[in-house]
């Protein structure tokens, strides 16, 4: 068993200044085989640590911010506009882009119905923008 009384003043203070370069125990157990030609088990390194009073700086694990959720602010104003290509099934077709920036495929069927795919599966388009929607359409369309 390792002692800290078989250790010079020189080497507790070079043990200190690993322990405060951010050394942890494997870190010293090496490095007094290597500098001091001590080679001593991974309990003893933990006993001297402790009987030097030394207190190691623990890791300190940065984690990334979870991405922020990108909250669309609508601005007021809709677009439309008219393929000059039919969809197939579509009596007229075109794209919207909604106030919030989100953007939406739209089209008339056969049966005069009108439908909306938006880019962002589940997006649903605020009463306002609807309501614009359907107006520039109507505007595109006579």
């Amino acid at each position: 068993m390792f002692s800290v009384s078989q250790l010079s003043d020189d080497q507790k203070k070079q043990i200190v200044a690993w322990a405060e370069a951010g050394a942890q125990l494997p870190d010293i157990q090496k490095n007094l085989q290597e500098n001091f030609k001590i080679q001593i088990t991974y309990m003893d390194t933990r006993f001297l640590v402790l009987d030097l009073g030394i207190e190691l700086i623990k890791e300190v694990v940065v984690e990334e911010p979870a991405e922020a959720e990108v909250v669309k602010v609508p601005t007021g104003f809709v677009d439309a506009s008219v393929d000059e290509v039919e969809r197939p099934g579509a009596l007229k077709s075109g794209s919207v882009t909604f106030s919030d920036g989100e953007q939406a495929l739209w089209m008339i069927d056969q049966s005069g119905s009108l439908a909306l795919d938006p880019e962002t599966p589940g997006y649903e388009a605020e009463e306002e923008d609807l309501i614009k929607f359907q107006e520039k359409l109507r505007d595109l369309l006579t």
